[in-house]
This record gives structure tokens, C-alpha cells and sequence, in this order.
């Protein structure tokens, strides 16, 4: 079987920036990738760019990665720092290229995107203030890719797509990878809750397009004037999903408490102000109880475990071990505690404004 992460040379891709985009390096380093091929490249006239030679799986979909550049330049355009692409020399966003990298003959999208600047959000310190900060852009891209339209939109239902919050069900097919593990058991008990009480509200949940993998790798930050951070820049939108506002903000949640030192106490920072965004529900609807939440960041964490077992994704082995005990002590705690917990550390904060 051929590998689908490309694995090309700075030489081979010094090649393709000179022949696709007529870009001649000045400096080139890899960047890191889980699934795609990514590269830093500073140009001789000074202009700094990433290089992203997309997997040789998803290369398959264009549809849905020119949908995916086309939502990036939509957000750049509309105040959110997202990357854009550069035309190649023929006027394209992105280039079907059949190269052999030492994998075989196979076909990678590539495309050259703009750099941000900045250091991902797992090096500072997550403060309250830029888990706030977090959890505000996060409602705000999605407010933003509400209102966008583009004829591959349907591209984004994905259904099967183990990642999106809506195909949690999915998990029951991929439980016997944790044969034998303790957790199977929780695993499970999420699932069941899920669709004894989240199921039966998604009709009452505001629907719009998820970034659907706002972790710590994908958000850059950048010091301001007063000793803070603030978000410079979001990356990676290969998951992008159709789903639910609430949707987002559990990622969101889930994935800055891998990296803080206290996880239970995220919860409330990140969603503080941004509860009209997250928790409206339709006219004459039902209410969304903020109790959703912590059940849906645990299913994220199911996902997680799920495709680290079955090896569908690169996750790495730290976060799962952090993820699974931050897992437990939710499970243990109980979701209407840490509903509880989170509620008033949002109260306090929004008191503290």
C-alpha cells in the first residue's frame, strides 16, 4: 500500500515553488504536518509563504479543498486571520501535481498560502484572558462562515466523518479498537448519553460551518502592548464540517484543556461572553441548557481516542494520555458539577470585565 503523507525533499519542493509560482527560496524548513506536507519558505524578494503539499488521500477532493481555500479567503476578507492562496503562475489556487517523493507515483494538491505570523497557542501560558479570546474567535469565524455561500457547500455534510461532533455514532463501529482498555466502558456510557440527550436536540441547536479542529496547533498568538496575547492567526481547515455552534465551542473547549494545567477550569473562560453565540436556540425552540456542553466536550475526546486507536489520524501519544485522564475526572465529577463549575467561573468572569 502507498503512503499518502507526502514525504518530498526542500530540494523537490524548492522545484515546484520555482516551477508553479515562479518563486525562487531564499530559506525553506519543514514545518510540522500530521497528514499533509508543510514548508516555511522565505523568498529572495523577502516575501514569506507556507508551501502545503495536501495528502495523497485527500487530493482525491478537490471539491472540497477548493471550498476549503475559497472559506479561507472568505474569513481573511471578513476580519478573521486566515491564511490565502497564491495563484500560480497560470492563475490557479492550487495545482494537482503526479510527482514520486520516494512513495510511488501519486497525485498531491498543492498550494502556496500566505504566512502568518505569531507561535502556536500551546506555547504561552492560557490565561483566562486567552482562553476568553479563544472561545470569542472561534463563535466569530463560525458567525462569518455562516454567511458564506459557494456551489461546493454541500461538499461539507461529510457524513461518516469521524471528526465532525454530528457523526458521533459513527464511534460505535471503531469501539473494538479499545477492547480490553477501561475506557471502552466510558466511551460507551458518552455515546448512550449523547444520543439519549443530544440527538433529540438538534433541531433546537443553531446550525453554521465548523472549523471543526480548533486545537492548540492550529491558533497562533501574538503579545500585545499590554503584557496579553492575542490571536493572530487560525490554520488547518481540512476539518471543516457542517454542524452547530455548540458544536465548536465543545472542541474548542476540549482542546485547550489538553494543554492547560487545571482542564476543568476552561470550561467557563472560554465560553464566557460567548454564550448568545453558542447557546441561542430557534425561535419558539427549546432551551440549549449550558449542561450540553461538557457532555459534548467529552464526546470530542471520544473521537480522539477512537481514531488514535484505529490509527485513522496522527494524534500524539501525550495528548492522548492527558485526554483520558481529563476524560475520567469529567466522567467522575459528573456533568451537571462540572456544568456547574464552569457556569459560575463564566459568571465571574463576565463580572470581572
Amino acid at each position: 500500500m502507498l503512503e499518502k503523507k507526502p514525504k518530498f525533499s526542500v530540494d523537490q519542493a524548492s522545484d515546484i515553488l520555482k516551477r508553479l509560482y515562479d518563486v525562487t527560496t531564499s530559506k525553506i524548513n519543514p514545518l510540522p504536518s500530521y497528514d499533509d506536507q508543510n514548508f516555511y519558505v522565505l523568498s529572495t524578494n523577502g516575501k514569506e509563504y507556507v508551501l502545503k503539499i495536501m495528502n495523497s488521500e485527500d487530493s482525491q477532493n478537490p471539491s472540497l479543498i477548493e471550498l476549503q481555500t475559497y472559506a479561507m479567503s472568505f474569513l481573511h476578507e471578513n476580519g478573521i486571520p486566515a491564511q490565502t492562496a497564491t495563484p500560480t503562475v497560470t492563475g490557479q489556487l492550487m495545482s494537482l501535481e503526479e510527482l514520486d517523493c520516494g512513495c510511488g507515483q501519486q497525485k498531491y494538491l498543492v498550494r502556496l498560502l500566505s504566512y502568518l505570523p505569531g507561535q502556536t497557542i500551546s506555547k504561552v501560558p492560557l490565561t483566562p484572558q486567552i482562553l476568553f479570546e479563544a472561545g470569542k474567535m472561534a463563535a466569530k469565524m463560525d458567525k462569518v462562515l455562516q454567511k458564506m455561500d459557494h456551489p461546493n457547500i454541500r461538499e461539507l455534510d461529510r457524513d461518516g466523518f469521524i471528526w465532525s461532533l454530528s457523526n458521533l455514532l459513527v464511534l460505535e463501529k471503531y469501539l473494538y479498537v479499545l477492547d480490553g482498555e477501561p475506557l471502552q466502558k466510558v466511551v460507551q456510557s458518552v455515546i448512550n448519553l449523547y444520543k439519549l440527550t443530544i440527538v433529540p436536540k438538534y433541531t433546537h441547536f443553531r446550525k453554521c460551518i465548523n472549523h471543526g479542529d480548533f486545537n492548540d496547533l492550529n491558533v497562533l498568538v501574538q503579545p500585545d502592548n499590554n503584557g496579553c496575547y492575542t490571536i493572530s492567526g487560525i490554520l488547518d481547515f481540512g476539518d471543516m464540517n457542517s454542524g452547530f455552534y455548540i458544536h465548536e465551542l465543545a472542541i474548542t473547549i476540549m482542546y485547550m484543556m489538553i494543554e492547560h494545567p487545571n482542564p476543568i477550569e476552561v470550561g467557563g473562560a472560554v465560553w464566557r461572553d460567548g454564550r448568545v453565540n453558542y447557546l441561542s436556540m430557534k425561535p419558539r425552540g427549546q432551551p440549549v441548557r449550558a449542561g450540553h456542553v461538557p457532555l459534548l466536550s467529552v464526546s470530542s475526546f471520544c473521537s480522539l481516542f477512537c481514531s488514535y486507536a484505529a490509527r485513522e489520524r496522527g494524534v500524539s501519544d501525550d495528548n492522548v494520555r492527558k485526554g483520558v485522564q481529563i476524560l475520567q475526572d469529567i466522567w467522575t465529577l459528573g456533568q451537571q458539577h462540572v456544568e456547574t463549575i464552569w457556569f459560575q467561573s463564566a459568571e465571574k468572569y463576565c463580572a470581572s470585565k
